[in-house]
């Protein structure tokens, strides 16, 4: 069966396929190269079950991510549940800023960035470490049953673990802080919006981690000026 090639990147392709007559997202990690073959072997297994791992630990708790449908580390391929319809938050963002009035978009994308901070606030309070928060790996996906008329999705993974460390839940805050910094800098709020929200679901450990956040985000502005 031929597959239908929906994107490609630096670690892998995307299919549209089919698993036990369900449509499906077609995740396939290809061999790289530059590195040794076991070793690269190695670090794409331990990434597959990573992705495996953390997704059903977001589903357990109540958080939206894909339902990995079948995993295949011979081919290196995921078999996972396909959201047709959906865009991800940064297509939801650019495109909201474009077709609304300043007024109406920070009104939108607050809305939008209080679930993504509560969200994310539960998945460290479940000590989930995403590992990529990126507004590429966060889908939007519609749904008219819900007043917002959208759920969001989390995606993408393979860097993720399961952590308590306070020092890994605030280099995920940080990731995403840069992350949102160098994709969407004319909307600088967006940050704030997703804090604010964060601090209300991250649990006990709320002070440590934005204590260590700040560590972290001091840590990357000496090197940005060191250079």
């Amino acid at each position: 069966m031929t597959l239908e090639v929906l994107k490609q990147g630096a670690e892998g392709r995307l299919y549209l396929g089919e698993f036990k007559g369900e449509s499906c997202l077609i995740k396939e990690r290809f061999v790289k190269k530059y590195r040794h073959l076991e070793l690269d072997t190695q670090i794409t297994r331990q990434r597959m079950k990573a992705e495996v791992k953390a997704a059903g630990r977001c589903l357990a708790a109540g958080i939206l991510a894909p339902r990995i449908l079948h995993s295949d580390l011979t081919s290196h391929k995921l078999y996972m549940e396909y959201f047709g319809s959906a865009q991800t938050a940064k297509q939801f963002i650019q495109k909201t800023v474009a077709e609304s009035t300043d007024e109406q978009a920070k009104q939108r994308l607050e809305e939008l960035c209080t679930r993504i901070g509560g969200i994310i606030g539960r998945m460290h309070a479940n000590n989930i470490i995403h590992g990529d928060l990126t507004t590429s790996n966060i889908l939007i996906n519609p749904n008219p049953n819900t007043s917002s008329s959208y759920d969001i999705i989390f995606i993408d993974f393979g860097l993720s673990h399961y952590n308590q460390a306070t020092e890994d839940k605030g280099v995920d805050l940080y990731v995403l802080e840069r992350a949102l910094l160098s994709t969407h800098s004319e909307q600088p709020y967006l940050f704030e919006h997703i804090l604010a929200a964060y601090r209300k679901e991250c649990g006990k450990d709320e002070e440590a981690v934005l204590a260590k956040f700040e560590e972290v985000r001091a840590r990357g502005r000496k090197r940005t000026m060191i250079g």
